[in-house]
């Protein structure tokens, strides 16, 4: 997938860079980086009609300088490689690349070659997720890993007994990456399905994992509600602690009770238990 690429100076003003930045996401752009004072954020090509230009059309970044540029797929196995460092979450979970070194006084080492997917921990999204599966009881509860990435959320889960554990991607690329880290951490029995949430008619899970972005969360809650166990969890991120209200008001909606949330470098990551399931 080709993406579009929006470069434009960081405002002095913290709230004001907090309103960009949530404007952006709306409009579907879904990653972010900082890189001094300069924020590049990117979009699927796919959405710039849609989503884009009517962005540009109107006022929101009226007096800013800003560039578009058009960037092609990347080799992400290339770009770790050359600045990819170990992640060490909760001094428990250990995630590393194939040429690192291992760490055997570790409890739980993944072995994640990232690729194209998204999901290494070097996020804060990936962290906060990681966090709250290090701090949940998973043992002998079916589990699912939406919007998997490299599937390192579900690897980990089945690593602290989730079963079963099911992993779904709607990329190629990312199916085929997570196919290839769960045969690299020997966690052959999660079940991994290229698709979206119509995969989910039908299951029922104890665990809802989905690190995805705040508007697949809105639009795809009621999927993940309706195969909650009772007393089931739903824990998500990939969005804002701006954006936390409205999607606890969504969860509320569909019976979810909110339980907490992580926040980390303004992304956010929140718990919510089915009382109705």
């Amino acid at each position: 997938m080709q993406y579009y690429e929006l470069c434009c100076p960081v405002p002095a003003d913290e709230t004001q860079s907090e309103i960009i930045i949530a404007l952006l996401a709306e409009a579907g752009f879904e990653s972010f980086d900082h890189i001094g004072n300069e924020l590049k954020a990117y979009i699927p090509e796919f959405l710039y009609g849609t989503h884009l230009m009517p962005l540009l059309a109107s006022n929101i970044l009226a007096g800013i300088t800003f560039s578009l540029s058009k960037v092609a797929d990347t080799n992400w196995n290339q770009v770790w490689e050359s600045n990819y460092e170990p992640v060490l979450i909760e001094g428990q979970c250990y995630i590393k690349a194939p040429f690192h070194a291992d760490r055997n006084d570790i409890a739980f080492q993944l072995i994640i070659e990232p690729k194209m997917s998204f999901g290494t921990a070097h996020h804060a999204t990936t962290a906060m997720m990681i966090s709250y599966c290090l701090a949940e009881d998973l043992a002998g509860k079916s589990l699912l890993d939406m919007g998997c990435g490299t599937a390192v959320l579900a690897i980990l889960a089945r690593m602290r007994g989730a079963n079963p554990v099911m992993a779904i991607d709607n990329e190629v690329w990312a199916f085929e990456n997570a196919c290839e880290n769960i045969i690299r951490n020997k966690t052959e029995d999660i079940m991994v399905l290229l698709g979206d949430d119509t995969l989910l008619e039908g299951w029922k899970f104890d665990v809802i994992l989905a690190n995805i972005n705040r508007n697949i969360l809105l639009n795809d809650m009621p999927a993940y509600a309706a195969c909650l166990n009772s007393d089931g969890i739903l824990i998500v991120s990939g969005f804002y602690y701006d954006d936390l209200k409205q999607v606890t008001r969504k969860a509320q909606e569909l019976g979810l009770v909110f339980d907490g949330f992580k926040e980390q470098d303004h992304w956010t990551a929140a718990r919510y238990i089915q009382k109705d399931g």
